[in-house]
């Protein structure tokens, strides 16, 4: 049922926003005359190395400065890449990998090697479904690039401060995984590009009927800020991110 969704939803979603896809996609490619699309592997279920497609919103080899965590402020980002990415635009083009079955419409985040060799035995989890284009954390955490902004290394800052929750968060979402969950998440989700406040509300409601842990559901609501956190099966605070040990 849920491979059934995702194929009649993504069909759905990329008919209904392709007017706005196009014209991104030749602005992108106007501003520097380079290919508007960004080719980027993520990590899927299982393990397996797919190919995710983006709109590219970052100069071209971005990629290769080595930084996989991005700050709102970070010098790659074009000019069109901010309004890109202020609206998460460059995730609709996801919908083409979740109509060729490497992603979801929801679930857990895809992440790139360098961070899933980073995962506790706890975290491994993550990898036991498909990875999607929204869950918990994605709504959580929409203002990630913001969240990341004062920090000289914001590899390191997501490990610590986002990291944590959003793995947590994901794992909680594999034990609840159901259609109906899925349908709220999506809902809440478009409700976040009109009102991020609002959205938060809907899903630490929904964390509450869902009966998650009181942090998750603390979390939720951001009112508090993030503090460095051990990620979900360690007692250690990440240190160095380009070890996979703690």
């Amino acid at each position: 049922m849920k491979r059934i969704i995702d194929i009649l939803g993504s069909i759905i979603g990329l008919s209904f926003f392709s007017p706005i896809l196009l014209i991104i996609i030749f602005l992108v490619w106007f501003e520097d005359k380079k290919s508007p699309f960004f080719i980027a592997k993520r990590v899927g279920k299982n393990g397996k190395l797919f190919k995710m497609i983006k709109i590219r919103s970052m100069i071209v080899n971005a990629h290769k400065t080595g930084v996989d965590s991005t700050s709102e402020t970070d010098y790659r980002i074009t000019s069109i890449g901010k309004f890109i990415r202020k609206y998460k635009i460059d995730e609709l083009s996801q919908l083409w990998n979740v109509l060729l079955g490497d992603m979801s419409l929801v679930g857990p985040r895809p992440n790139v090697v360098n961070e899933t060799n980073m995962y506790t035995n706890l975290e491994k989890n993550l990898l036991n479904v498909k990875p999607g284009i929204t869950d918990f954390s994605s709504i959580i955490f929409s203002d990630e690039s913001k969240i990341l902004n004062d920090y000289s290394d914001p590899d390191l800052a997501y490990n610590q401060l986002i990291r944590p929750w959003k793995s947590k968060l994901g794992l909680f979402y594999t034990y609840k995984n159901n259609i109906l969950i899925d349908f709220c998440i999506i809902f809440i989700t478009l409700i976040g590009i009109i009102s991020r406040k609002k959205s938060l509300k809907l899903i630490e409601k929904l964390l509450r009927e869902l009966k998650a842990d009181k942090d998750l559901v603390k979390i939720s609501t951001r009112r508090e800020d993030l503090v460095p956190s051990p990620p979900p099966g360690s007692n250690e605070i990440v240190r160095n991110r380009n070890l996979t040990q703690f």
